[in-house]
């Protein structure tokens, strides 16, 4: 029996496939991708201004780039040879390779400078506040977001319920430290640690399908946490709304049988 992501959708959908379309010509700068992959910057992402990631960040610096998309199960030889682990996304640059969304996006930053706005805040202190939260994400949000979504419980590994508190619990965290009016992280404009949440942001309604709602609350339904949560769906609507969040997302019925294995 193949592997369960072997024969998945092999390519974006939707807006999402025009946008990969348009970065089908060559390029010194190639990223390797899979248009499902939560951690990869979309090869959208390398045109517009404003991982998958304006949901990550390459889109806004409107850099010319080449984009394949990766089948983890079917990868090229040519990511191999740049990337043993055969991970997404690895960006190919002057024939070297780079991996890791945020290093991604950072490199490209410093390579790039004169492409669109910046990511991080020109002041030292601010910038390092802004990685602290970027970091959150990725060692709070995400691991809690995968324990949720992964859950089958047994005796030994507690409730349903401990594991969407957890979770809800960190959104709540994150969402605390944003700036009161936004509505992004860090105010009017859109950061890394806005595109470093996005994609697990705008799939919580996986958890609709699979474990019966993330119970995020809805509008005058958060009760003594009410302020946190309407600033959290501020977050949210700002997000969703972005052109290039629109154009970088697949329709849904193809992400439901990878999220379902």
């Amino acid at each position: 029996m193949p592997p369960p992501d072997a024969d998945l959708y092999p390519t974006a959908t939707g807006l999402a496939k025009i946008t990969v379309d348009k970065h089908s010509s060559k390029e010194p700068l190639v990223l390797y991708a899979g248009w499902f992959c939560p951690f990869g910057i979309s090869p959208a992402d390398m045109d517009s201004a404003g991982r998958e990631r304006d949901p990550l960040p390459i889109r806004r610096e409107r850099i010319p780039s080449n984009a394949k998309q990766v089948n983890p199960y079917h990868k090229p030889e040519s990511l191999m040879k740049l990337n043993p682990r055969g991970l997404v996304p690895t960006l190919q640059y002057d024939n070297k390779p780079l991996y890791e969304s945020t290093v991604i996006a950072e490199f490209l930053e410093d390579a790039y400078p004169e492409h669109g706005s910046r990511l991080l805040p020109p002041d030292p202190y601010k910038r390092a506040i802004s990685r602290i939260w970027t970091d959150f994400v990725s060692t709070r949000v995400i691991p809690s977001f995968q324990r949720f979504l992964q859950f089958q419980s047994d005796e030994s590994n507690g409730s349903i319920e401990q594991v969407r508190d957890e979770f809800l619990n960190t959104l709540k965290e994150f969402t605390k430290a944003m700036d009161k009016d936004g509505p992004y992280f860090e105010g009017e404009n859109p950061a890394l640690v806005d595109f470093n949440m996005a994609p697990f942001a705008l799939r919580l309604w996986v958890f609709d399908h699979f474990k019966g709602g993330a119970s995020v609350p809805s509008e005058g339904q958060g009760g003594d946490s009410e302020e946190t949560w309407s600033r959290w769906r501020k977050w949210l609507s700002a997000m969703e709304k972005r052109k290039s969040i629109q154009e970088t997302t697949s329709d849904r019925e193809h992400y439901l049988p990878i999220y379902q294995r």
